[in-house]
């Protein structure tokens, strides 16, 4: 990857406060976080079934749940099981869905680099073929690291 001009002078500019990826981080760079959306995609909506899924303490599911909801990736959702009063569940909203192929591509790299659990896959639903995170350019091109350049954009 390599910067253009005028940011290749790292002295002159930071990206502190304003980078994209940073501030996606600040929404779901933590454990907790993306194993909650792991289970949205997983089709979870109940708070208990989060808590068991994920493994963690009601409370640190309900801050993580709430931060999610609050930046727009879950909505709440009401169901109630049969006899049981109506409780509040959570569903994935458009910008949540469109978290997907990070999700995708840090399962890709936790099995491949992190001695993650390859048992499962996953797979395209309409064909059975496994499905893999890429870059590509908006031309349609593969892109690797060493074919990226980072630049301010034209305004």
């Amino acid at each position: 990857m390599e910067l253009q001009a005028p940011l290749d002078d790292r002295t002159r500019w930071s990206a502190i406060g304003h980078c994209p990826i940073e501030k996606a981080m600040g929404v779901v760079g933590s454990r907790s976080a993306m194993l909650l959306m792991r289970e949205a995609y997983y089709g979870t909506h109940r708070f208990d079934d989060f808590v068991e899924r994920v493994g963690i303490a009601p409370a640190t599911a309900a801050t993580h749940l709430r931060a999610l909801t609050d930046a727009g990736l879950l909505e709440p959702s009401t169901y109630q099981d049969p006899g049981e009063r109506a409780r509040q569940g959570y569903a994935l909203t458009a910008a949540g869905a469109d978290l997907m192929p990070v999700v995708i591509g840090l399962f890709e790299w936790g099995v491949r680099y992190a001695d993650g659990n390859d048992q499962l896959e996953y797979a395209h639903a309409g064909c059975g073929a496994s499905v893999h995170v890429e870059v590509r350019c908006s031309d349609g091109h593969a892109v690797g690291i060493d074919d990226i350049v980072v630049r301010r954009q034209p305004r």
